[in-house]
């Protein structure tokens, strides 16, 4: 399995070498699979990949130029050895041959691999119960620290879900409150943003005894570093002492997913209609270091928030919501960002010194003195632009504000 992955990666970078040295009115499908066809007969280890895993590089690296040109993502580059995570496609769900053992495992035929046994996480259509409106349609394999995974494409007819009667909420996604509701129930995972010192901490995730084991990896690892010299190859020592590294980072990660999915199914399923911000994550967590002739200030303490807002995934919990929203009959809504954690909820108005900090929210209005949760007060106002009509409706590849006649800017309530 490890051969196919680093034969489907080199296929993907002969392919885009292909691509770029041939003239644009030369380029086509047709005969970038020809190159693939011929390279898989002349090189032994190009032959390691299946010929139908082989079509499903072609088809993603086309896939990947159709995305650039039509401004979804940058052009695709050359995969690397160390940094791209090893796959492998399946495309043909006939070649599985899916079948379960007993309750916690099953058995699948991986082409030119033989039969494998996966643990069964899930129910799946075999044999027994598939048929045209339900079946395994392929499988992609993936490879990460803790070893390889393989995830099924399921075809299945499912009826339309009856509309969400639920209440409305507004959800603020923070650093401090990783899911602020606008009714109170705001969403925590019990874990520490952020150290004492200001500083993020990367291995919320793990337990004491797995963090203290992280840090003595740490420093065997850069201990063993020390007689590395550069241009040789790496110690089998220090690559395993990286492999247990990888491991543990993997399960941190492993568990902040499996949060998000908890979470965001819960809400699903309690809300009818979920609003939330509209946010350009990629431009907040852009680093303010500055260049020499105006370099940045507070550097330190920016590059701990960004890797805190990396570390909570807000993008990730927005696209989980959409797509199980839409499961359970419900819909979700995006308003404008500006202003939305500055303005009082209950008065409306927007007061300089209001915003304590991260946490806290004061409003300097003599005639309101509203206090509470910075993140609370936000939510509250996302609900509150969503109700007055200022929700997003993509066109045309932009955003605009949909307003109803005769209805004023949310300015005071």
């Amino acid at each position: 399995m490890d051969s196919q992955a680093h034969a489907a990666r080199a296929t993907w970078n002969l392919l885009h070498d292909l691509w770029m040295m041939t003239p644009k009115c030369r380029r086509s499908l047709r005969a970038a699979d020809e190159a693939i066809r011929q390279a898989r007969r002349d090189i032994d280890w190009l032959a390691v990949l299946p010929a139908q895993a082989a079509q499903v590089v072609l088809k993603t690296y086309h896939r990947a130029w159709k995305n650039c040109w039509e401004g979804r993502a940058d052009a695709p580059n050359f995969k690397a050895r160390f940094r791209t995570m090893m796959s492998v496609d399946i495309p043909q769900g006939r070649d599985l041959h899916v079948k379960r053992v007993h309750r916690r495992w099953g058995m699948v035929n991986i082409p030119k691999v033989g039969r494998i046994r996966f643990r069964w996480s899930r129910d799946l259509p075999v044999r027994k119960n598939a048929n045209a409106d339900n079946r395994i349609t392929g499988a992609r394999l993936v490879k990460d620290a803790l070893g390889w995974h393989i995830a099924f494409r399921i075809q299945t007819l499912q009826s339309a879900p009856e509309p969400h009667t639920g209440s409305e909420v507004g959800i603020d996604t923070g650093v401090n409150v990783p899911l602020a509701l606008s009714d109170g129930n705001h969403q925590d995972h019990g874990r520490p943003p952020r150290l004492p010192n200001g500083t993020a901490d990367r291995e919320k995730w793990l337990n004491p005894d797995e963090k203290a084991k992280l840090l003595r990896l740490e420093q065997q690892a850069a201990h063993r570093k020390s007689f590395h010299k550069r241009g040789e190859k790496t110690a089998r020592r220090l690559q395993n002492t990286y492999d247990q590294i990888k491991r543990l980072r993997a399960t941190a990660t492993r568990r902040a997913t499996d949060w998000q999915h908890q979470t965001t199914t819960e809400l699903a399923r309690a809300y009818g209609v979920i609003v939330v911000e509209d946010l350009d994550i990629p431009n907040m967590v852009k680093s303010a270091r500055g260049t020499i002739d105006n370099p940045g200030k507070n550097v330190a303490q920016k590059s701990g928030l960004n890797r805190s807002i990396s570390q909570e995934a807000w993008g990730r919990t927005v696209t989980m919501l959409t797509y199980k929203t839409a499961r359970h009959g419900g819909t979700l809504h995006k308003v404008p960002a500006p202003n939305t954690s500055l303005r009082c909820s209950a008065c409306g108005f927007i007061t300089p010194g209001s915003r304590q900090d991260q946490s806290t929210f004061v409003c300097k209005n003599q005639d309101c003195g509203w206090s509470g949760n910075a993140d609370h007060n936000a939510a509250r106002n996302i609900l509150h632009l969503y109700r007055m009509g200022h929700a997003l409706i993509p066109a045309a590849g932009r955003a605009v504000v949909r307003r109803p006649r005769g209805v004023k800017p949310a300015t005071a309530r």
